[in-house]
């Protein structure tokens, strides 16, 4: 079954995509964790409304019991009630919900899954190893369409790996590795659990084939992993989606944390406690399969089983538009005093950046659509208000690169060609290039707004015309008015950035 065809199967009631209005509320239960997410709407990029989770542990001591932990389930079907009357309280009619490796493996499953369906109120589909490995795939290309290589979700109870390559996925596999079951079968020791590992490993063809790719790790344990990476490394960003570790860095990490006492693990403040008793054995699996398959480096996604399920959900034409790109435009849309005039900026700005990349054109898009997000905020606090906010927004399909860059454009359209203060958690991501891209397409904006007020169908007004040596603003006579203080200014800023003197012109 695909995805698409197993999130409608997950929620009977639901219609296709298309039709679904108002939110939706998927339920994840897994080995260790059971987490309610509710989502504005069926979209590709909706805002969420509620995000809690519950560690239960129903899935501690399988190995050796073959049944789910008894605290675990009162502890579960306790938070299944609790998202129930939440549900209920939001008026949310569209519901998924999907359990994974503990209640799929355990002697008791099926008593349970009866159980939590009375507490949820709605069916809970039991997802195969296959179908959790294709759905948190389907995450994982959710957030990082153009991801490439190997996705892993480790569960408390199993490690689900898929193949990526061309925005689709391709083969899948399952393995019982999950940390809570695998410190039960290496009896809570390290090297032991390496040799399980090693051995579940060795049979996988198609591992040798990812040398040089990238490795897509999803979970919170392997997300725990990467808080404490940024912890060592004193990274300027905290954000952990397309947070990326040099494979070389990953394995002398995973060897460090997977030789940590419990007292020592508890002490490491980025991590919760809860996940602490997890993260050697999250670490041995990362170790190994690192070493097992060559891959370059890891990438973590944010995004995993759940949006998985919601971008199945969607219709072909709505999974394949850019998240990027609809974020800013919905960003645009709700904060700026004239949405429109985002692509009119684009639209006037083009005679500067003709031989710009694809790459490049994106980016200039997504920014001028954040450029005028900070117009209500004091005056004092628009510029790195508005920075803070670009560079930490939830959107996906962007690197912390790409982050940057949008965050000092907007800077810029404030700051003008103010240098951003150190420490503002950019200048380690950008190069020289970069900055100076961003600078450009700041100030071009920045002129913008003065040259228009924001007002519609003004810009079209003012033609640039580019020369080797000058940049010039074409000015109709009867608009001569338009071109006062501050235009000038920001019109010498600009020409600056391009490496030329800025002239007006009159018609």
């Amino acid at each position: 079954m695909d995805v698409s065809a197993l999130a409608l199967a997950v929620a009977p009631r639901s219609p296709a995509s298309a039709r679904m209005k108002g939110p939706i509320a998927i339920v994840d239960i897994g080995s260790n964790s059971v987490r309610l997410v509710t989502y504005e709407a069926v979209t590709r990029t909706p805002a969420i409304l509620h995000n809690e989770k519950s560690i239960c542990g129903i899935g501690r001591n399988m190995v050796t019991t073959h049944r789910l932990h008894a605290a675990g389930i009162e502890m579960a079907l306790g938070a299944l009630s609790r998202f129930r009357l939440l549900a209920d309280s939001f008026g949310i009619r569209h519901r998924l919900a999907v359990a994974t490796a503990a209640a799929r493996d355990a002697t008791n499953g099926p008593e349970f899954i009866a159980a939590a369906q009375a507490a949820w109120g709605s069916p809970i589909r039991v997802l195969s190893g296959e179908e959790e490995a294709r759905v948190a795939a389907e995450g994982v290309l959710a957030g990082i369409p153009d991801a490439a290589g190997l996705a892993g979700d480790l569960g408390g109870g199993s490690l689900d790996m898929v193949t990526l390559s061309g925005g689709a996925t391709g083969a899948a596999m399952t393995l019982p590795f999950g940390p809570l079951r695998l410190m039960d079968a290496a009896r809570h020791d390290p090297e032991r659990a390496r040799a399980i590992v090693d051995s579940g490993l060795k049979d996988l063809d198609v591992l040798p084939q990812l040398r040089g790719r990238a490795f897509y790790a999803v979970g919170g344990t392997w997300r725990a992993l990467a808080r404490v990476d940024m912890d060592r490394e004193a990274y300027p960003l905290h954000v952990l989606h397309h947070y990326t570790i040099p494979a070389a860095r990953a394995l002398k990490l995973c060897r460090a944390l997977s030789g940590l006492s419990r007292k020592t693990l508890d002490k490491i403040g980025v991590i919760s406690r809860r996940r602490a008793e997890a993260l050697p054995y999250g670490a041995v699996v990362l170790e190994r399969l690192l070493l097992a398959t060559g891959l370059k480096e890891v990438v973590i996604s944010a995004y995993g089983l759940r949006e998985g399920l919601l971008h199945g959900s969607l219709l072909r034409e709505e999974r394949d538009k850019d998240p990027l790109l609809e974020f800013s435009a919905a960003a645009n849309q709700r904060m700026s005093r004239a949405p429109a005039h985002a692509d009119e900026l684009f639209a006037w700005s083009q005679p500067l950046f003709e031989d710009e990349p694809a790459a490049c054109r994106r980016l200039r898009r997504a920014a001028f659509e954040f450029s005028d997000i900070g117009w209500r905020r004091h005056p004092d606090d628009r510029a790195l208000g508005s920075f803070e906010e670009v560079l930490t927004a939830p959107f996906a399909g962007a690197s912390h690169r790409d982050r940057a860059v949008l965050a000092t454009t907007v800077f810029h359209r404030y700051r003008g060609d103010d240098d951003l203060p150190l420490g503002r958690g950019a200048h380690d991501l950008l190069t020289a290039e970069d900055q100076n891209l961003a600078r450009r397409m700041g100030l071009v904006a920045r002129l913008g707004f003065a040259l228009s007020g924001c007002a519609i169908g003004e810009l079209a007004h003012y033609p640039f015309k580019l020369t080797p040596g000058r940049l010039f603003l074409q000015v109709p006579a009867n608009r001569r008015a338009m071109v006062s203080d501050p235009v000038p200014k920001r019109l010498s800023a600009l020409a600056a950035a391009f490496g030329r003197k800025g002239e007006i012109s009159l018609l």
